[in-house]
């Protein structure tokens, strides 16, 4: 994408009073966000719909101010950008009608493979859900391999959901309510850099901007509308796991959930799906191919994916990279802000970075060790 076609698509997102649906409205009339603020006092002669009120909000300079500010940090960390038209954006979230305009990725893997499902669940699990969790994705991997799973990177389920999929060699995508600048929750930092390597992370958000409660619910879109089919793992009564169901089906996408004791409230919300006829029933990954009508093939089981060599490290990450290189069992930050002559407030991104990139591993006590 040209970088003047990415400036307009991300000062779009930032013009208050203009959500995803009337900005895909305006890239189809004007063809591209470059030519929609170059045409934008023609848009009420294009079509009724684009008032004049419509223009004034377009005239934002503090849009494309923060435009450029956005695009320092997507340059910096090896960002990369999808926008509507891509043809590297998810299709099967492109049919749904309120799809961002604009994607940001971090990963290795195609958004467009010829799988993909959602798991999704409750953030409360017990040991029932996370033992179906494992065993669902254990035995959908031993016959469809190249099988995306995607979640929301989120207590319970979610991360169950991605850690089940990184264990059994399948990727896996964690759609985020923030933008790539952090992890939410922070104690899933090393399941995200594992993530980044067998899939990747994806968000409609820039950087800076908080894990709000609205954004999660936002998100819920982009995790039902990404896939062929949601499957609901453990659900309370209420939560975003029966919001997302909900939006599947609104899409008309699959839904599936696995039940559970009538006096269990953990599973009172699939239960309901289930009674409602909102979602199939399924015990099994074997349940759940046959209703999908998926096809097994002989295709072999993909090699795991191998961190890549240390190749266009930044000067100041080679540093930390060389002085981890030295103490096999890991080095507290403390030392590497000594050592390093780097301030924490460096180091720290520093460290992220390298984290996200599959290079290094955070373990206990603020100790970072050199993946070998």
């Amino acid at each position: 994408m040209e970088q003047k076609e990415l400036l307009s698509l991300i000062a779009l997102q930032h013009i208050p009073g203009i959500g995803s649906i009337t900005a895909k409205r305006l890239l189809e009339a004007t063809g591209s966000a470059t030519a929609l603020f170059e045409l934008r006092t023609e848009l009420p002669s294009m079509h009724p719909e684009f008032r004049t009120s419509l223009v004034n909000l377009l005239d934002c300079p503090a849009a494309h101010q923060r435009a450029e500010q956005e695009l320092e940090f997507i340059e910096k960390h090896r960002i990369t950008c999808i926008g509507y038209h891509d043809e590297a954006y998810p299709s099967r979230l492109r049919e749904c009608d309120d799809a961002p305009a604009l994607l940001f990725y971090r990963g290795n893997t195609t958004l467009n493979p010829q799988r993909v499902i959602s798991i999704i669940g409750t953030r409360k699990c017990s040991d029932y859900g996370r033992d179906l969790c494992e065993s669902f994705i254990r035995d959908l991997a031993a016959q469809f391999p190249d099988t995306l799973i995607v979640s929301g990177l989120a207590y319970g389920i979610d991360v169950c959901a991605h850690r089940a999929a990184l264990k059994h060699g399948l990727p896996t995508i964690g759609v985020l309510a923030h933008g790539l600048d952090r992890i939410y929750p922070s104690v899933h930092r090393n399941t995200a850099a594992q993530m980044t390597n067998q899939g990747g992370l994806l968000t409609e958000y820039v950087s800076c901007t908080e894990p709000e409660r609205q954004n999660f619910l936002q998100r819920n879109r982009i995790v039902a509308g990404m896939a062929d089919a949601t499957v609901v793992i453990e659900s309370a009564a209420k939560g975003g796991a029966l919001v997302t169901a909900n939006i599947a089906n609104s899409y008309g996408r699959d839904c599936y959930a696995f039940p559970g004791r009538t006096y269990d409230t953990a599973s009172a919300g699939c239960n309901r799906l289930i009674r409602l006829n909102q979602a199939g029933l399924i015990t099994s990954a074997d349940d759940f191919i046959e209703a999908m009508m998926w096809t097994p093939t002989q295709a072999h089981k993909p090699e795991a994916i191998q961190r890549s060599l240390f190749v266009d490290l930044s000067e100041e990450e080679s540093r930390i990279v060389e002085l981890l290189t030295k103490q096999e069992e890991g080095v507290h930050i403390n030392t590497l802000v000594v050592e390093s002559n780097m301030p924490i407030n460096r180091i720290s991104p520093i460290l992220f970075e390298l984290e996200l990139r599959g290079i290094v591993r955070p373990l206990a006590g603020s100790i970072y060790k050199l993946i070998r």
